[in-house]
């Protein structure tokens, strides 16, 4: 299973959008890996526009997701600390995708560059999609 990052579904929404992002998501969600998370929702769907809002409701209510729990907040607020005494500041609600990714033990998907900080940082294991966008097994 992959955790999808919400930079990833907005630029795939984007109608000029980055093609391998958007290629890579579909070889995820046919190979039936995608899976996204509450804070993702919240960044997504907060963020749609009210036309798009039913129709990306519906798209998502397929998807394999994850509930963030008490505990899980507490594993985001130790990981905030934990990059933040390196030097690294990040939002906050990337903390917490990356704090259930680490805890669920997936990769994540994203295309922001400060994921790639915090795993070097945490061993945060990203996601790099196969050839041509297809699923890649983790190895």
């Amino acid at each position: 299973m992959v955790l999808v990052d919400s930079s990833v579904w907005i630029e795939s929404l984007r109608r000029n959008g980055r093609l391998d992002v958007k290629v890579a998501l579909e070889g995820l969600l046919e190979a039936y890996e995608a899976q996204w998370c509450s804070p993702v929702r919240l960044e997504v769907l907060g963020g749609a526009r009210p036309m798009d809002r039913a129709r990306l409701g519906q798209h998502f209510s397929v998807i394999p997701y994850r509930i963030c729990k008490e505990e899980d907040w507490d594993r985001a607020t130790a990981l905030a600390w934990r990059i933040r005494d390196r030097g690294l500041t990040i939002p906050w609600m990337d903390v917490v995708i990356a704090a259930l990714a680490l805890h669920d033990k997936v990769r994540l998907f994203t295309i922001d560059a400060h994921f790639e900080s915090v795993a070097d940082i945490t061993g945060l294991k990203l996601y790099n999609p196969g050839i041509g966008g297809t699923f890649r097994p983790e190895d």
